[in-house]
């Protein structure tokens, strides 16, 4: 029903810059809530950013200051851009995206995934 690309990923040195990109495509009706999570080799998936219909947004402690995202609610599209990236940074970024699709049953909630993206940063 709902389908999610991610792009944007990629190996980076200390101190670079990354933009992610998340674009959802299908029976969409409206889209709520929007946000980044990563997982690291041997940790659990952990929540970066979230982002809401109304645009109001959360970070995790670890990337506030460095990390921003972002909406276009015209593309269905929702953002990462990542500054002064460092090591402890490198994990798989997935994005997720909640809402509503009109097909095949008007109303129904979706909560969708992205495959994820390789974050690599190097020191």
């Amino acid at each position: 029903q709902v389908q999610l690309v991610e792009s944007g990923g990629g190996l980076v040195q200390a101190g670079g810059s990354l933009r992610l990109s998340c674009a959802a495509s299908g029976s969409i009706f409206s889209i709520n809530a929007m946000g980044w999570y990563r997982q690291a080799p041997g940790n659990q998936r952990e929540r970066v950013a979230i982002i809401t219909s109304g645009s109001s947004t959360n970070y995790a402690d670890s990337v506030k200051g460095r990390f921003t995202i972002s909406r276009d609610n015209a593309k269905n599209t929702v953002y990462l851009q990542m500054n002064s990236l460092k090591p402890e940074d490198t994990a798989v970024y997935y994005c997720n995206i909640r809402g509503i699709v009109y097909y095949p049953t008007p109303g129904l909630e979706f909560d969708s995934w992205g495959q994820g993206t390789q974050v690599t940063v190097s020191s």
